[in-house]
């Protein structure tokens, strides 16, 4: 099993990953230690566990906000689906209705034109 070894606050972690995923492993390690330097710098030296835990509450957060948003976009999705499938059937409704109007006018057409060619032959 890889590993990976992630700095975090300026202290070392190595860390076991799946193969092929070494590379969003120290990707992840970044921006946790992206994260916890920005807190370290509003709130100085508070301790690392400290730091730690307000890094994990921050992103924690974020990550709600995320999958709710996820899932408000995946309600969205549905909803805009099944107006599709609303108008999709509207649309085969009005075709049936004017291919049977367009096949109505076809025979009155051709009913008139039979009687225009008998009445023409009369004279």
């Amino acid at each position: 099993m890889p590993q990976v070894t992630v700095q975090i606050g300026g202290r070392d972690y190595k860390m076991a990953c799946g193969e092929g995923e070494e590379a969003h492993l120290a990707a992840l390690g970044r921006m946790v230690d992206e994260r916890f330097a920005q807190l370290r710098g509003q709130f100085g030296e508070v301790g690392d566990i400290r730091l730690s835990v307000m890094t994990a509450i921050m992103m924690a957060d974020e990550l709600s906000e995320a999958k709710r948003r996820h899932e408000t976009l995946e309600a969205e999705i549905a909803a805009l689906r099944l107006a599709g499938d609303d108008v999709a059937k509207q649309f085969d409704a009005r075709h049936a209705d004017v291919a049977d109007q367009l096949a109505a006018a076809a025979e009155r057409l051709e009913r008139l034109a039979t009687e225009l060619g008998e009445g023409s032959r009369r004279e």
